[in-house]
C-alpha cells in the first residue's frame, strides 16, 4: 500500500496542469498523456465511487454526517491502489464538514499545493461556475462555497479562497510544497524540477524537459480541441483557456479589484499579490 500525496487547489488554480506534468514525468511517455487518462494516474478523490463500498443505502439518500464519515473510508481505500505513493487530487479546503475531516491524515503522507492570484483565478473560474464577475467574488469570499453532491460526485467544501489557502499552508511542513501558479509560468522547467525533487526524484535533464513539453498549456488545449476533455463543465466551450497571468488587469474594474483586496489581503500578501495602490 502506499501513503497519499495529495495534489490540492482552489478550483481553477493549475490542478489539471500539475497532474499532466507528473503523469508525464513519471510515466517516462513520449507522447502526451490524453487528458481523459489522467485518472489513471493520480486520483480524484471526489468521485462517488469511493464512497459508495462503505455506504448502507445509496448516497442521495444518506445525512451529510454519514457521507462526511464514510468519505475518510473511501481515501483509506486509495491506498490500496497502488504500492507506492498515491497521488490524489481534490479540491476540498483542509477542514471539517459536518464534523468530520475533508483529508483523512491518517493515510496522508504530503501534498502539493498550486496557490494562484485571486485576482486572476476569479475570471478563470467564472467561466468554469457560469456566473458573472461579481458572482464569482461572492464565492470565493463565501466560507459556505462548494460544490453540491451530483451523479457522479461527491459534495466538496472549498471555504472561502482565504481559507482555502490558509488551511493547506499557514503550517510550514517537509511534506508540503507550495507552488505559485505565476512561478510555473515564468520558469516552468525550474519549478516543476523543484516539484520532482520533492517528491525525491533526479530524473535525466531530457526527461524531466519531455515532462514540461508535453504537459505545457498549448499541449493541454490541443489535446482538448482534439479529443475533449470529460471534465469540462457542459456550458463552458473549453476547459483549458488562456492559461496566462495579469489578465485580471485588462478586465477587473478598480472596485472589483478592492473587493478581491480587501476580502483576501493576508493572504494575498503572503504570495505577493496585492497589486501596488490598494
Amino acid at each position: 500500500m502506499g501513503a497519499l500525496i495529495w495534489l490540492a487547489s482552489y478550483p481553477k488554480s493549475g490542478n489539471t496542469w500539475m497532474r499532466s506534468f507528473l503523469h508525464n514525468l513519471l510515466r517516462d511517455v513520449h507522447e502526451p498523456v490524453p487528458l481523459d487518462r489522467l485518472d489513471d494516474f493520480c486520483l480524484g478523490e471526489a468521485f462517488r465511487s469511493w464512497a459508495e463500498p462503505h455506504a448502507s443505502k445509496p448516497l442521495d439518500e444518506l445525512p451529510p454526517q454519514e457521507l462526511a464519515r464514510i468519505r475518510l473510508l473511501g481515501q483509506a481505500d486509495m491506498t490500496k491502489v497502488f504500492h507506492d505513493s498515491v497521488f490524489v487530487k481534490t479540491h476540498n479546503y483542509l477542514g471539517l464538514a459536518h464534523g468530520y475531516p475533508l483529508i483523512n491524515m491518517d493515510v496522508t503522507a504530503g501534498a502539493i499545493y498550486i496557490v494562484r492570484n485571486p485576482l486572476d483565478v476569479v475570471l478563470s473560474a467564472r467561466h468554469h461556475f457560469n456566473v458573472d464577475i461579481d458572482r464569482m467574488i461572492g464565492i470565493m469570499g463565501s466560507p459556505n462555497a462548494g460544490a453540491p453532491m451530483n451523479a457522479f460526485l461527491m459534495p466538496e467544501v472549498f471555504s472561502t479562497w482565504s481559507e482555502h489557502v490558509r488551511s493547506w499552508t499557514a503550517q510550514p511542513s517537509p511534506q508540503l510544497l507550495v507552488v505559485r501558479y505565476e512561478d510555473l509560468i515564468a520558469d516552468p522547467l525550474g519549478q516543476f524540477g523543484v516539484v520532482a525533487r520533492f517528491l525525491g526524484l533526479a530524473p535525466p535533464q531530457e526527461r524531466l524537459e519531455r515532462a514540461v513539453r508535453l504537459s505545457s498549456f498549448g499541449t493541454l488545449k490541443a489535446l482538448e480541441e482534439t479529443h475533449g476533455f470529460r471534465e469540462k463543465p457542459a456550458h463552458a466551450p473549453a476547459f483549458f483557456r488562456e492559461g496566462k497571468r495579469d489578465q485580471w488587469r485588462d478586465v477587473l474594474t478598480p472596485e472589483q479589484v478592492a473587493r478581491i483586496v480587501s476580502a483576501h489581503r493576508q493572504q494575498m500578501a503572503r504570495f505577493g499579490y496585492v497589486p501596488e495602490g490598494y
